[in-house]
């Protein structure tokens, strides 16, 4: 079964689901499910995220150095 993903943009009210801050990057699941995580939790996961990740939208760009 082919999912198709729907990127919308991350927005303030988006929330990490390990810590409840804001989500910098949402991680699309097999079957159309997603998780989202601020830059800090996704960093930390990022390696086993991208391994069973269908898609990644990251961005942690628009945060200010």
């Amino acid at each position: 079964m082919n999912t198709t993903i729907t990127r919308t943009p991350l927005t303030v009210s988006d929330r990490c689901d390990r810590c409840g801050a804001q989500a910098f990057v949402r991680v699309y699941l097999d079957g159309g499910s997603a998780l989202q995580f601020c830059s800090h939790h996704f960093k930390e996961h990022e390696v086993r995220l991208r391994s069973v990740a269908a898609d990644v939208q990251d961005e942690t760009e628009t945060l200010e150095n």
